[in-house]
């Protein structure tokens, strides 16, 4: 499924009124498509009280994810890191405290209410290594191979283009650069109407991938040492929460989606180096053109 301009619409609609309650001074958080944000079993619990200390009380209100990529992602001084759908900052402000003066923390998002909120919570941070960009994940408006580690957080499964998103996440890594990102991931199948919701597109949901083929996608972009971890298992109560207000048909959709929806870490890693064109020719001839006695066996 795809549904294209569609989706966007819905995921820059929602995100940036989710952004505007934030510079209201209510709780912006609301992966799912509960009333109460505050209650989401998705966005909910993410960051310790430490990590929290370090950002502004906005970037942390703001956070729409579903995992904490900084804590996983094992950032080192020094780095460039690009987080994709960045939101109000948190985890590009947590990144650019990781990798140091001497590292870069990008920001990418599409959503102008969110970029202004990034902004105000870069300000008030104090940080000079961060700096926002807007654009779309589809199409990353950085060159390729100037990145160390690509994260994300719950944003990837939003797009209708995941294809892309990898493949230009694979593009600007550098060899031996990182995907280290945290999603929601499907273990089994979902019912059809949950897929066909752009509602629930735009709340983490139904364009969440199978683990499989997500795997599959991250080998497709040119990755390798792709894995997923699972690090939160949502049961039927947390799907119920998710749905409500959805009308009838909740508590079918909250058992069938229970269990099989989960946040998870998904790793990977961009090839250090491609064999050369004339390393790939050399050892072609080796294996195929064998016909002097020094390499038949003296026959």
């Amino acid at each position: 499924m795809t549904p294209g301009h569609d989706l966007k619409d819905v995921v820059r609609a929602k995100y940036g009124e989710a952004a505007r309650r934030v510079g209201s001074g209510v709780k912006g958080g609301c992966c799912g498509t509960s009333a109460d944000c505050c209650t989401d079993p998705i966005t909910s619990n993410l960051y310790d009280a430490a990590q929290g200390s370090e950002v502004p009380a906005e970037a942390l209100a703001a956070s729409l994810g579903c995992g904490n990529p900084t804590a996983l992602a094992q950032l080192r001084p020094g780095e460039t890191v690009l987080d994709l759908g960045s939101g109000g900052g948190i985890d590009v402000l947590l990144s650019a405290r990781r990798v140091g003066p001497a590292g870069m923390a990008f920001g990418l998002d599409m959503t102008d209410d969110m970029l202004a909120l990034a902004e105000r919570n870069k300000a008030a941070s104090g940080l000079s290594n961060v700096h926002f960009l807007k654009g779309e994940i589809e199409a990353i408006p950085l060159p390729a191979g100037s990145v160390d580690v690509v994260i994300s957080n719950c944003v990837i499964n939003l797009s209708g283009d995941k294809d892309r998103v990898l493949r230009e996440a694979f593009r600007v890594l550098k060899p031996g650069g990182r995907f280290a990102v945290s999603d929601v991931v499907v273990r089994g199948e979902i019912p059809a109407e949950v897929r066909a919701s752009l509602e629930l597109w735009a709340g983490c949901v139904a364009g969440a991938l199978r683990d499989e083929d997500y795997l599959a996608k991250l080998v497709a972009a040119g990755f390798e040492d792709a894995a997923i971890e699972v690090t939160r298992v949502y049961d039927a109560a947390d799907a119920r929460e998710l749905f409500a207000g959805r009308g009838a048909g909740i508590e079918a959709a909250a058992q069938a989606v229970g269990g099989r929806l989960v946040s998870a870490f998904v790793r990977a890693r961009k090839p250090v180096a491609a064999p050369s064109a004339d390393k790939a020719r050399d050892a072609a001839k080796a294996t195929t053109a064998c016909c002097a006695p020094s390499c038949c066996g003296g026959r």
